[in-house]
This record gives C-alpha cells, sequence and structure tokens, in this order.
C-alpha cells in the first residue's frame, strides 16, 4: 500500500520545512507553521507511512530525499502475482475447437490453458489460434485444441511469488495477454491462476486508491 501521491500544501511545506532543517522535531516543526503539534500530528503520520520523511526517537523528523515517483516505484516492485490474480479458465487437451471457443465467450477470456488427463499444463489457446483456425477449412466441430495450442514447453508461465512487475515485462514482451500461475509437481506443472493485462492495470489503479 502507498499513501496518495497527491499531497496538500500544509504537507508540501512540511517537507520544505524537513528539507531545510532536518533532523527537526514535530514540535519546532509546528512553531514554524504556527500550528500546534496536535494538529500536525495526522500530517506528519501520512507523510512518514507514505515515505517521503523518516522520524528517529530523540532526533526528529528527517527526509528521505524520495520523490513520489521513486516512492511509487518502489511499491510497485513489492508487488506479488498473489495480490492480484485471477481464477484460471482451462480446458482439456481433447476437446474441440468449437467448445473451445464457446467457452471463451461465456467466461469472457482472451485465453485458455490447456491441461492433459492428469491436470497438467500442456499447452495455451489464444483467441488467434482460434481465428486462424476458423479462417482454415478445418471442421471446428472435430479438430481438438491440441493441434492449433501453444505447446509447452513453449509456454511463458510464473509463480505467485514472483514480482508482479516482471510478469507485466514478460506480457509485453512475448505480446500476449495472459500467462498462467503454475504450481511445480514432481511430472509437470499445475494451472493455479492466472496473470491478465486486466489484473496488472488494477494493480497499478489500486496503488493511487489506497491511503
Amino acid at each position: 500500500m502507498v499513501s496518495k501521491i497527491e499531497l496538500s500544501k500544509r504537507q508540501e511545506k512540511i517537507i520544505e520545512i524537513v528539507k531545510e532543517n532536518g533532523p527537526i522535531t514535530g514540535e519546532h516543526i509546528a512553531d514554524k507553521l504556527n500550528l500546534t503539534r496536535a494538529t500536525l500530528r495526522p500530517d506528519l503520520a501520512i507523510l512518514t507511512m507514505a515515505g517521503f520523511l523518516d522520524a528517529r526517537p530523540r532526533v526528529g523528523y528527517f527526509y528521505t530525499g524520495k520523490s513520489s515517483t521513486q516512492l511509487l516505484s518502489e511499491s510497485i516492485k513489492k508487488i506479488k502475482v498473489n495480490d492480484f490474480k485471477s481464477i484460471p479458465v482451462v480446458v482439456n487437451e481433447n476437446v474441440t475447437v468449437y467448445d473451445a471457443i464457446v467457452t471463451m465467450f461465456l467466461e469472457d477470456v482472451g485465453t485458455l490453458f490447456v491441461v492433459d488427463n492428469d491436470n497438467l499444463l500442456v499447452g495455451a489457446l489464444s483467441r488467434k489460434d482460434c481465428l486462424r483456425a476458423s479462417i482454415g477449412k478445418q471442421d471446428l466441430n472435430t479438430v481438438p485444441v491440441h493441434i492449433i495450442m501453444t505447446r509447452m514447453p513453449n509456454i511463458t508461465m510464473c509463480k505467485g511469488d514472483d514480482l508482479l512487475i516482471h510478469v507485466a515485462e514478460k506480457l509485453i514482451e512475448k505480446q500476449i495477454d495472459a500467462i498462467p500461475i503454475v504450481r511445480e509437481r514432481d511430472n509437470g506443472y499445475e494451472v493455479v491462476g492466472r496473470i491478465t493485462k486486466s489484473n496488472i492495470t488494477k494493480a497499478f489503479v489500486s496503488l493511487f486508491n489506497e491511503d
């Protein structure tokens, strides 16, 4: 979580005072603003929790030297995949392309993850894969998805404790819509979640909306 980036004029003034005079006690900051220590307490708490200021007992407040952009960057780098994951939508490798397309529309997803009979990840099926199959002369009611899917080991994966920013970079680099979150098993990988561009957007928006 991170404090809102927009600071009040009084909070900006407090930062300037601490920059010029730090370390400085709360009482001295209050004196310079002609306010009481109690009046400033909420502002000092916000600035400290947000990372603009730091405080040490019997020493006072001092400026951390970090801009709001730096603080936001640090917050982004702490977010884990598990914090914003979604439920995965999976299909068996033997279902038809037609049934996969129906599932894709009903679940409102752009990517399906394909598993074998042991529920282990064997491939991924995107809208583009389905579109290419639809344009061809194949009978979508008889062609299984494993014929047109992207197969392992060419699937980009991640784990729940990976940093979300690294997964976002993979989405951009590979130009894909979703990445499966997997749990390693003795004989393969089990799909336990998914990360999409929408998850990434929600994570970044949340940084500005949380106190």
